[in-house]
C-alpha cells in the first residue's frame, strides 16, 4: 500500500493543476461587456447597443448573435463567417440593424439600430457561441412630445420630464 500512496498523490496533484489551468483559461478568455444601465431612446432615434469583448479579440470570423428572446424568430442580427445572415433576422428589424464591421477585429460587437420604434423596447442579448459568452442590454423606448417625455418602461408608466428640457 505504501507504493500506491505516492502514485495517488502525484496524480491528485496533476489533476489539481489541470483544473486550475482550465479555470484560468476560461477566465482569461475574457468577458462580454454590455451596458450597465438601460439604453434610453426616443422614437425614430438611431442608437447603439454596446457590446465588446474584453480583452479585445478579433471576432470577424466567429458567429455573433444579437437576439430578443421574446420574439419569434428571436434574431435581430446574425453574423457568421464574415457575413450577415439576413434570412435569420426578425422581419421588424430588416434594414435597421448593422454591426461596425471594421471594429470586429477589436472585439467590438456593438449593434446599431436605426429608426427606433416603440416595439423595439426590451432585453437584447449579445452572444458569441464559440466562446460561450453573453451579455444582456435593456432598451427603453419613449415618445417625446412638446411638453414631456413618456417612458414606456413597465407597460404604462409615464414620467413627465418637462422641467429638464428648455425650449429654444
Amino acid at each position: 500500500m505504501m507504493l500506491a500512496e505516492p502514485f495517488l498523490t502525484s496524480h491528485l496533484r496533476t489533476l489539481c493543476v489541470l483544473v486550475v489551468h482550465l479555470l484560468l483559461t476560461d477566465i482569461c478568455r475574457g468577458q462580454l461587456i454590455g451596458a450597465s444601465q438601460p439604453i434610453v431612446a426616443t422614437l425614430c432615434d438611431d442608437i447603439i447597443l454596446p457590446c465588446h469583448l474584453e480583452p479585445a479579440e478579433d471576432v470577424t470570423e466567429m458567429t455573433l448573435e444579437w437576439s430578443r428572446p421574446d420574439l419569434i424568430p428571436r434574431f435581430v442580427y446574425v453574423w457568421r463567417s464574415g457575413l450577415e445572415l439576413e434570412g435569420k433576422k426578425h422581419k421588424t428589424f430588416e434594414g435597421r440593424t448593422t454591426l461596425f464591421t471594421e471594429e470586429l477585429q477589436h472585439g467590438n460587437i456593438s449593434l446599431r439600430l436605426n429608426r427606433v420604434k416603440l416595439s423595439d423596447k426590451g432585453t437584447y442579448s449579445c452572444y458569441i457561441p464559440t466562446l460561450e459568452k453573453q451579455t444582456n442590454i435593456q432598451l427603453v423606448v419613449g415618445k417625446y412630445t412638446n411638453t414631456f417625455l413618456m417612458m414606456y418602461i413597465y407597460d404604462f408608466v409615464f414620467m413627465p420630464l418637462e422641467k429638464y428640457f428648455s425650449r429654444v
